[in-house]
């Protein structure tokens, strides 16, 4: 009877995920170590983008601060996504850590390195809150191919009746 190995890792998967990484993590670099805060000109679009969110429906005490502090919870999602898929199976986990710390860097680098950007606790707490559910959501993705890895293991097994 043949000996049957659990199936490789993908390769292919791996290098997507390292190469989105690097990608993104340059995208959220140039966002956050912008000389100037990316939303300086921007006040009445913001202000538009506002009243919209007000009149369907989104509650009048989600103002500028409310706004800000959710993009940064949305921008750090793919980033904590990303490592955690990036990360090996077995240091996964690491993402956990490295994505809060990622983030206290910028805004370290921010207060030190920027005059014209304001650091601000509530950044890192959005930012890591964001990085963490994508973490989850790589953690519950990794789940998901390894349950249908293990179904598809059995089902061969069984077929060449090794049991």
């Amino acid at each position: 009877m043949p000996e049957l190995t659990p199936p490789p890792r993908s390769r292919a998967r791996i290098a997507l995920a390292v190469t989105f990484l690097a990608l993104y993590t340059g995208f959220v670099l140039l966002v956050t170590m912008w000389p100037a805060p990316v939303d300086r000109d921007y006040d009445s679009a913001i202000e538009r983008l506002l009243g919209v969110l007000h009149r369907n429906g989104v509650p009048r005490w989600f103002d500028y601060r409310e706004l800000e502090f959710s993009a940064n919870i949305a921008m750090f999602v793919p980033l904590g996504f990303l490592a955690g898929l990036a990360l090996p199976r077995r240091v996964w986990w690491l993402a956990i850590f490295v994505v809060p710390a990622f983030s206290v860097a910028i805004e370290l680098a921010q207060a030190v390195l920027l005059p014209a950007r304001v650091a601000a606790f509530s950044d890192v707490l959005a930012n890591s809150i964001g990085g963490l559910l994508g973490v989850f959501a790589a953690f519950v993705l990794r789940a998901i191919v390894n349950g249908r890895d293990e179904k598809i293991v059995a089902r061969a097994l069984w077929e060449h009746g090794v049991r």
